[in-house]
């Protein structure tokens, strides 16, 4: 289980983009900060006063879960498509053929903050395949 604590600008907006988006669980809350349950991960959304630019790209910054069944990948995309989350890379494949390939959309919350959620046709490429230089696709 991990811990990620990450800013956002506004708790009602990022309500609705979590919980009923995304489907995360709420736990403990206070005025500056709000707990969330993401898979079984640990969330945790804190008020930024300062305000929080868009990203220039998916690198170097985002988090996002790793699917071990292609069919909770294809529901969760489902669910944000029928949500009207916002796809900031629409879903695809990458690598198709090789060790590495995987599915992959990633989503922008309405703080900018970036998610990508991917479900890998070979589990070995999670954290192996290491003879494949490829993180990414970074031109």
């Amino acid at each position: 289980m991990f811990h990620l604590a990450f800013p956002v600008q506004d708790f009602d907006q990022t309500k609705v983009f979590y919980i009923e988006g995304l489907g995360c669980t709420p736990g403990r809350a206070s005025q500056h900060a709000l707990i969330l349950n993401l898979g079984g991960h640990q969330l945790v959304a804190h008020r930024s006063l300062i305000a929080i630019q868009p990203q220039a790209g998916i690198y170097p910054r985002h988090f996002g879960l790793i699917f071990d069944d292609y069919a909770d990948w294809e529901a969760l995309r489902d669910r944000a498509m029928t949500r009207g989350l916002t796809f900031y890379q629409d879903p695809k494949q990458r690598f198709p053929g090789k060790p590495t390939e995987h599915y992959t959309f990633f989503l922008e919350d309405p703080s900018h903050n970036l998610l990508e959620f991917k479900h890998y046709v070979h589990a070995s490429a999670i954290f192996g395949e290491t003879e494949t230089a490829g993180v990414g696709d970074r031109e």
